[in-house]
């Protein structure tokens, strides 16, 4: 899995069992909707570490504790996979 989808993902689960929607998280992180959104539609297909640092803030959640999940197992970057066409 790629690991801008992975992390997708993992904000999706972790909105849905907080029950609160992207809108909040955006709100509780002091993160702006519009950077939340690009990444979570796909137009932006990074996030920096200090942006996820924040919306794990927002979500009560350590930074390891985000990635310490089954989604991250055998992740790639977007830019291993365009390096391994060549």
């Amino acid at each position: 899995m790629l690991l801008s989808v992975a992390i997708r993902q993992r904000i999706i689960n972790l909105t849905k069992s907080e029950h609160i929607s992207l809108r909040e998280l955006s709100r509780r992180s002091n993160v702006s909707y519009s950077t939340l959104i690009n990444f979570m539609t796909g137009k932006g297909s990074t996030i920096t570490l200090a942006t996820l640092y924040k919306l794990c803030l927002g979500l009560n959640l350590e930074l390891v504790d985000f990635f310490n999940n089954s989604l991250f197992i055998d992740v790639i970057d977007e830019h291993e996979k365009r390096s391994s066409k060549f």
